[in-house]
């Protein structure tokens, strides 16, 4: 641990890599890190966006991960063409398997870094992401909210959820004992000892919660709300561009 602690964890490269060693088995770790909400709170982030339901839209999931989302975003929009994007070839090479299986490859699928991509301006009329917002850096999250600004359609919305770090002293001892101690156990159980699941708990430790996410995404010209799941184990951002 000690030895990854020296590395940059917010480089893209140390990041990629990382998601790619624990794509075989990220999808039944995350749900062990977020107490099993992983699909509750995706669902309420994305109720978060007003956009009528029945209206064709264009929607890009960031961060997409193995398309753990999509299942979410096309029972509210059943009409919108969709857009998946990953720095993790390894996360992407399972979620071509789903799109392939479940959604007849219709889902877009761009294996990029969101900092660096070639994602037209103006061009998403909702931006979502689960569980992607502690692998970035400060100056990053800044990075980031201006490339959701200007991918955005005028009057579009976003939505993002991360695992977050309670507040109430009873809970905070839970999470720290649950995700700090219990989980990094069980992991070990089921895979040995891979440093990459450590590495998601110092990201935990490291992001806190997304109220200073919210105040970078106020700052970059975003309408922007702060969101809380389950009394601060989660939370999450959403809003609009502002026409």
């Amino acid at each position: 641990m000690e030895k990854e602690s020296n590395k940059d964890i917010y480089e893209p490269a140390f990041v990629e890599n990382l998601f790619d060693n624990m794509s075989n088995s990220y999808e039944r770790i995350n749900v062990l890190f977020s107490f099993g909400f992983t699909h509750f709170w995706r669902r309420k982030m994305i109720k978060k966006t007003a956009i009528l339901e029945t209206k064709k839209v264009k929607i890009i999931d960031l961060m997409s991960g193995m398309g753990e989302t999509w299942d979410a975003i096309k029972k509210r929009y059943p009409n919108s063409e969709l857009t998946a994007l990953d720095i993790s070839e390894g996360m992407l090479k399972r979620a071509r398997k789903k799109n392939s299986k479940t959604y007849q490859g219709k889902v877009k699928i761009l294996n990029e870094n969101i900092l660096k991509s070639s994602l037209e301006s103006e061009s998403y009329d909702i931006v979502y992401s689960a569980f992607g917002l502690k692998t970035f850096s400060k100056e990053q999250i800044k990075k980031l909210a201006i490339e959701v600004n200007r991918i955005l359609k005028p009057g579009g919305a976003f939505a993002f959820v991360e695992i977050s770090e309670p507040k109430h002293p009873l809970l905070h001892l839970f999470y720290y004992l649950y995700v700090g101690k219990i989980t990094p156990k069980i992991t070990k159980l089921l895979l040995g000892d891979p440093i990459e699941y450590k590495m998601l708990w110092e990201y935990t430790q490291r992001y806190k919660d997304s109220k200073w996410v919210a105040e970078i995404f106020q700052e970059v010209g975003l309408d922007t709300n702060y969101d809380q799941y389950f009394f601060g184990c989660g939370s999450g951002i959403h809003g609009k561009k502002i026409k």
